[in-house]
């Protein structure tokens, strides 16, 4: 695995904060955030059960830039695994 550090948190303290990254190899992109709380976990288990390798995590909306350029970086991570 090749994580690729794409951003954190513009308004980070410096401690545990939501942080995006693309797997090169595999175009996958990785992101942390704060644990769902359990409104948000039930809401999501609405549309579906949420299997014991997974997780609900929140990321701020400030993050969509760095969550737009994770994106393009997966793609082009893909891509360049399909000319492979």
């Amino acid at each position: 695995m090749a994580l690729r550090f794409i951003g954190i948190d513009p308004h980070t303290d410096g401690d545990e904060c939501p942080t995006a990254w693309v797997d090169d190899e595999t175009a996958d992109i990785v992101v942390q955030g704060w644990k769902a709380d359990d409104a948000t976990t039930a809401e999501c288990l609405e549309t579906g059960k949420i299997p014991d390798s997974e997780a609900v995590v929140r990321v701020p909306a400030r993050m969509a830039p760095v969550l737009r350029e994770a994106c393009d970086a997966a793609e082009a991570a893909e891509l360049r695994r399909a000319a492979r």
